[in-house]
């Protein structure tokens, strides 16, 4: 009898951290990568942006072929996931971008880049990465931020 009840609990908290969990996973909008930063208010009409729309554009579009783990235009933070080059299965590459200012300057974006390659048993090991792989995203996407701005200037 008292294991029954035991078993009985058992389910019964698992059915309310299941419930818990459903109800917090309804509405994020910050992994939709077609959301403009005007998607995001502060529910008065008020845009609620701390991050150049410009850097933030050209950031996802210039990381396009990687899987997006997270984008918080607010917070000017941008996450992938894990990306696998079918070229090269041996190594996988994960970047964070941070857009730090409202102000389209080159000290206003920072990217890390992190790299990881596959050990003999399948399991991944991090490993260096040429400090020189950051600056070129960096650049990229200050060079398409750039672009975007003139085009709405001559537009």
């Amino acid at each position: 009898m008292k294991s029954e009840k035991f078993s009985m609990f058992k389910v019964l908290t698992i059915a309310c951290c299941a419930a818990a969990l459903a109800a917090c996973g309804g509405g994020n909008r910050s992994n939709d990568r077609n959301a403009t930063l005007a998607a995001y208010s502060d529910g008065k009409g008020a845009q609620a942006t701390t991050v150049n729309r410009y850097l933030w554009a050209a950031s996802l579009e210039t990381l396009d072929f990687l899987p997006v783990f997270s984008a918080d235009p607010i917070a000017g933070l941008i996450i992938t996931e894990w990306y696998v080059n079918p070229e090269l299965p041996s190594e996988r590459f994960k970047t964070n971008v941070y857009i730090l200012d409202n102000v389209l300057r080159a000290d206003a974006l920072r990217v890390s880049v992190f790299r990881q390659e596959r050990q003999e048993d399948g399991g991944w090991i991090d490993a260096t990465v040429n400090p020189a792989t950051g600056r070129e995203i960096e650049n990229a996407i200050l060079t398409r931020a750039r672009q975007l701005r003139l085009n709405v200037i001559d537009g």
